[in-house]
């Protein structure tokens, strides 16, 4: 049987990546991968040659079975996603699910790297060894109820926002926390304007409100 490597990719500096994830997708017989053009740039960077096959949510039922066949036949098979580590919050969860399901024998390892849930935590002052992550905030249906729940908690919350909602989620907190809660914003992680910003709701509301040039990137959010 061949082999899945699940394979972390930077989450925005190219040189956030390991020798081991380099030499796997080398090998690999073609990597899938949610962009070709997202990951095309990080294989041209490091003289990569490998084929690309584009996977994301929206692949059809023919495109995990012509996987699966390929495992069966012995092929190396990388998974990436845009940025970070696949299966958090991303759609290489289903194929790794069905590949165990289907195919228990085939080998499905981990070459882990950048995740911006764990950097996000390591530079956030957080105390504590325990938090709860929330993925994406839900864009419509069940939205109120996701902020409602916050305080059902002990442990510090967090979750991805997009910058395209992330006014909405600030108000939101402001709504629905307790005015001393602390908010912790981390934004373009890795990246030449990486920033993390804290504060009660209010004052994290208030300073991206007063900074609209810094609503860009993607958000990691922490409640505690």
């Amino acid at each position: 049987m061949g082999t899945l490597s699940i394979v972390a990719t930077p989450i925005g500096n190219l040189e956030d990546i390991t020798l081991r994830a380099l030499r796997v997708l080398k090998e690999a017989d073609y990597v899938l991968c949610e962009d070709t053009r997202v990951t095309g740039n990080l294989l041209k960077h490091y003289d990569i040659k490998t084929t690309l096959r584009r996977y994301d949510a929206h692949a059809s039922a023919g495109v995990h079975e012509h996987i699966l066949a390929d495992l069966a036949a012995g092929k190396r098979i990388a998974l990436v996603s845009d940025a970070g580590t696949p299966g958090v919050s991303d759609p290489g969860v289903y194929l790794v699910a069905k590949v165990r399901a289907e195919q228990p024998e085939t080998t499905i390892e981990a070459i882990p790297g950048a995740s911006a849930l764990a950097a996000a935590f390591s530079i956030a002052g957080v105390t504590g060894n325990a938090f709860t992550f929330l993925g994406f905030v839900p864009q419509k249906k069940g939205r109120e109820t996701f902020f409602k729940s916050l305080d059902e908690y002990e442990e510090p919350v967090m979750f991805y926002e997009s910058v395209h909602r992330i006014m909405k989620t600030l108000e939101s907190l402001v709504k629905h926390c307790e005015a001393d809660t602390r908010v912790t914003v981390a934004r373009e992680i890795t990246k030449m304007h990486e920033e993390v910003v804290q504060g009660t709701p209010e004052e994290v509301l208030a300073y991206f409100t007063d900074h609209p040039d810094h609503v860009r990137g993607e958000f990691v959010v922490i409640v505690a």
